[in-house]
This record gives C-alpha cells, sequence and structure tokens, in this order.
C-alpha cells in the first residue's frame, strides 16, 4: 500500500468516525528538516564548537596544511 492510498483510507475513516483527518503526506516535512538543523546547531554550542561552517572549517584544514 503507498502512502497516497494509506492517507486516503485514514481521511475515510476519520470522516466516518468524525474524527480530524490526518496531515497530508509530507505536509511537516520542511518542519522536520528545520527543527533538525536547530537541535544539530544546538547540540555544536553545548558541545563548544562551531554552530555554523563547520564542514567549510573542515575542507580548509585538509586541503591546506600546515607549513612545517
Amino acid at each position: 500500500m503507498s502512502i497516497t492510498q494509506q492517507y486516503l483510507l485514514d481521511s475515510y475513516r476519520a470522516r466516518v468516525l468524525g474524527e480530524p483527518e490526518p496531515p497530508a503526506p509530507g505536509r511537516h516535512d520542511a518542519d522536520v528538516v528545520r527543527e533538525v538543523r536547530d537541535y544539530r546547531r544546538f547540540s555544536a554550542v553545548i558541545a563548544e564548537r562551531p554552530a555554523r561552517g563547520r564542514v567549510r572549517y573542515a575542507l580548509r584544514r585538509w586541503l591546506r596544511p600546515r607549513a612545517l
């Protein structure tokens, strides 16, 4: 059963039982991505690491090794 079919079945059941319909599939995806990003930034701050630019900083260290 696909996600769309499950959503339609759940919507039908909710309508028959007089309950509120479930949210459409994918409706909260952007919110979830935003929450994950905020959590990772918060965790970085708590661990005393830079909250932004970590990938760029790591690439710069890797591509430009220190001179001896």
